[in-house]
């Protein structure tokens, strides 16, 4: 089962950052929201992935 893990970013360039790492971990692009108004990264995963995401995301300073 998905679920969305939600990340605040604090520029554009972070977001793109850890788009890019997160398609090359093999998270299909078409699971990866960014909203940039809101300045957050949405991500649906299945929750035995969630440790990675958090990894990458602690590894781009977004707060999840």
């Amino acid at each position: 089962m998905s679920k969305a893990l939600n990340g605040n970013f604090t520029s554009k360039d972070q977001a793109r950052n850890v788009r890019d790492d997160l398609i090359a971990t093999g998270i299909p692009q078409d699971n990866i929201y960014i909203e940039d108004e809101l300045q957050v990264i949405r991500v649906m995963i299945p929750m035995e992935e969630r440790r990675e995401i958090e990894e990458i995301f602690d590894r781009h300073g977004v707060t999840y």
